[in-house]
This record gives C-alpha cells, structure tokens and sequence, in this order.
C-alpha cells in the first residue's frame, strides 16, 4: 500500500511537473495603470501649450517690450531654473546676433531633442500598455495555477478515499471468505461507501445518500442484532449430567 502511495503523488507530482503552460513575456518596466501616463502627459502638453503660446506672442511684438517681457515672464513661469552653462550659452548668442550659425545649431539641437522626447514618451504610452496586458495575463495565470492546485488537491484527496475504500473492501472480501459474511459484508459495503465518498460529497444527493446509508446502517444493525439473538434462542439448552 505504502509503495502504491509513492507511485500516485510521484505520477501526479510529474503530471504537474510536465503540463504544458507558455512562459509569459517580460513584462516592461512601466507602470500598469493608464493613468499615471495619460496624466501626467497632458499636464505636460498643456504646459507646453502655454510656454509655446507666450513665446509666439512675444515675437509677434518684438518691436514692444513690455510684452516680450511679460509674455516670456510668463513662460518662464512653466520651465525650470535655467542652469548656469545654458545661460551661458544663452549670453554669448545674443552677444553676436549677427552669428546665425549659432543659432541655427541651438535650433537644430532643439528639434531633435524634442523629437526624442515625443518618441520615449509615445514609447513609456505603449510600454504601459504592454505592461497592463502582461499583468492582466500574470492574473489569469495565477487563477489557473490555483485552480489546478486546487484541482490535484481533490484528486489526491478522492484518490486516498479510493484507497482506503479499496483496502477495508479487501479486508472484507477475505473477512467473509475465513470468518463468513456476518463480518464481511458489513466490510465490502463500508469500503464501497468509503470509496465513493468523494463522489457522494461533490453531488448534489450528498444529504439524500447520507440519510439513506444511515438508515441502512440502522439496517443492517438490526438485522445483525436479531441474528444474534435468533441464534442465542436457537441455541440447544445444555442439560445437566444425569445424577448416578
């Protein structure tokens, strides 16, 4: 019996061990939810809109300072400190307004410094994406997982059920054939419920099984109980020696 175990939690073990599931894809290192992304890209945008929309006022009246200077106060008010080597560079342009080269290169280096911007965020949206897809499987296969487990978990339980009905039903099989059916039978029948317990638990006549297999318990007591007393009155009387 101890050896029959070993073989069914090694079969089932290996059962488990071998059922074909597909590895997940990585998932990317962004967040999952969309609104982390989608949030703070628009308060970027409108930020920008702002900025873009000052500094296009401020040329349209160059020739007016106290709007260059209040527009682009105003857009100074949505861009960070400047650093120190930016102002820098910022001054020895203006030093030499007839130097377009300088200022063609600032533009250049603008363009496509806002052009990588706009595709590592278009690449952080699509990745968030990504990486809500990926979880939303991650999720799925966590259910699946615990439904096999719970799965193999009933199967262990209705087979050491089945096991044991098998056993008591053998013991009642060789009960009945040295001892006789008084003994046996009540065996054979106690295994076969035993054996079908997990079945019997999972239906939906579990309650009308149960009161039917106590009843026939009920049974089978009495009619074991009047077997006995059938016997002890037929029973010859045992007479005293005669007196010599």
């Amino acid at each position: 019996m101890r050896s029959l175990l070993a073989v069914i939690a090694f079969a089932v073990l290996a059962g488990c061990a071998t059922s074909p599931t597909d590895p997940l894809p990585k998932q990317p290192d962004a967040p999952t939810s969309e609104t982390a992304v989608s949030t703070l890209g628009k308060e970027w945008d409108k930020a920008d809109a702002k900025v873009a929309a000052s500094v296009s006022i401020a040329r349209e009246n160059a020739d007016k300072p106290d709007v260059v200077r209040g527009e682009t106060t105003v857009a100074l008010s949505f861009l960070p400190v400047p650093a120190p080597e930016e102002l820098a560079l910022a001054r020895a342009r203006a030093a030499n307004p007839a130097d377009q080269k300088a200022y063609g290169d600032a533009v250049a280096y603008g363009k496509k410094l806002l052009a990588k911007i706009e595709a590592d965020f278009a690449k952080v949206q699509a990745d968030q994406k990504r990486a809500f897809e990926i979880s939303q499987l991650k999720d799925a296969r966590i259910k699946e997982l615990t439904a096999e487990v719970e799965r193999v978990k009933q199967e262990a339980s209705a087979n050491l059920w089945t096991m044991a009905g098998v056993g008591i039903a053998v013991i009642g099989a060789i009960a009945t054939a040295t001892v006789g059916p008084k003994v046996g039978i009540p065996l054979l029948l106690s295994g076969a419920a035993i054996g079908a317990f997990p079945v019997i638990a999972d239906s939906e006549w579990f309650s009308l099984t149960v009161i039917t297999a106590i009843g026939l318990a009920l049974c089978l007591g009495l009619w074991y109980l009047w077997d006995k007393i059938k016997d002890a009155n037929n029973k010859p009387d045992e007479q005293p020696p005669p007196q010599v």
